[in-house]
């Protein structure tokens, strides 16, 4: 098996989950501390190529201390239950409102299979439970020892999702920003927003990464996909994404129009901003895989239904991604 992983120094490396056979769109996180400790599992179906990469770096089934996820999206957490079992140390750690869904995971694949139908199980794979007894869950803030005096410090990071988290290293002062600052194209340097129902808000949003700003971090490690080192500048570029979906769906709601119309529309209206992603098919085509803009403004739909007090006519999947 072909295992993707690079050194981000640090001891830190990063693992390409190669998730649906795409290189480039999903990865997970090494930290080869003392108590070394995986961040993001990827899908279950990218469970064997995560393991193998640790194999790889010299991580073997006994070694492995801690399993970090920074929600419960199947992209992010779905080979939890896969990995738990082959790394039988391994804590499990997650947001308080994301933990059940690890313990006993089918509210959460019935969902995830209503939305995706049979695709789930190519895409996705089936998140398989872990014991009570090895998750470990996190309310507003939280730590994990990464051993020698290093740690994750874990706060509370919802807009993407009620059951994000963000999380910092001490030693690399790498924050881990999973969805929360969307999507990151390395190829062409794009950003865009992520923000799928059911969870999104874009106040929420916005204050995470108001606290993200203020942690002053040295890199920012996306899971989707990879390091930026132009903190601030990122961090600015997500909230410009933020403000601008949320704008081009207010208007494409004001015009009447249906889902499909809407992703014309808003596909047009962002034409020019994202020229060079665009002018790639094999980029758009796996990222739009990864992060469809059907989803976005279903979600930023829904958000704004809730907001405004109207139901609009754009359809809204419910979606765990």
């Amino acid at each position: 098996m072909d295992v993707m992983t690079s050194d981000l120094g640090h001891d830190v490396f990063q693992i390409d989950t190669q998730m649906s056979g795409y290189p480039g769109i999903t990865s997970a996180y090494l930290i080869r501390a003392d108590r070394p400790c995986l961040v993001e599992t990827g899908t279950a179906t990218s469970a064997e190529v995560v393991a193998a990469a640790l194999d790889s770096l010299g991580v073997g089934p006994s070694e492995l201390a801690t399993v970090v996820v920074t929600h419960i999206h199947l992209d992010h957490a779905g080979g939890v239950g896969t990995l738990a079992a082959r790394f039988p140390g391994a804590q499990v750690v997650v947001h308080e409102r994301g933990a059940r869904h690890l313990v006993d995971p089918e509210r959460l694949m019935t969902s995830a299979r209503r939305v995706f139908g049979r695709v789930l199980d190519d895409v996705f794979g089936v998140l398989l439970p872990t014991d009570a007894g090895r998750v470990t869950a996190l309310g507003e803030v939280g730590v994990v020892d990464l051993g020698s005096g290093r740690r994750l410090d874990a706060f509370h990071a919802p807009g993407h999702a009620q059951h994000h988290v963000g999380l910092v290293d001490s030693a690399s002062g790498d924050l881990y920003v999973g969805d929360a600052a969307g999507v990151y194209i390395p190829e062409t340097q794009d950003m865009r927003p992520s923000t799928p129902p059911p969870d999104f808000d874009l106040e929420l949003a916005l204050a995470s990464l108001g606290r993200f700003r203020e942690i002053a971090a040295t890199r920012l490690l996306f899971s989707h996909f990879g390091p930026v080192s132009d903190v601030a500048a990122s961090l600015d570029r997500a909230e410009e994404e933020l403000r601008l979906w949320v704008e081009l769906v207010r208007q494409t709601r004001a015009s009447g129009l249906d889902l499909e119309h809407a992703v014309a529309r808003v596909t047009e209206k962002t034409s020019q901003r994202y020229a060079s992603y665009l002018e790639s098919t094999e980029v758009s085509e796996k990222f739009e895989h990864l992060n469809a803009t059907a989803a976005n403004i279903a979600g930023i739909n829904r958000w704004l239904d809730s907001v405004e007090g109207t139901q609009s006519g754009l359809a809204d999947p419910a979606s765990t991604r």
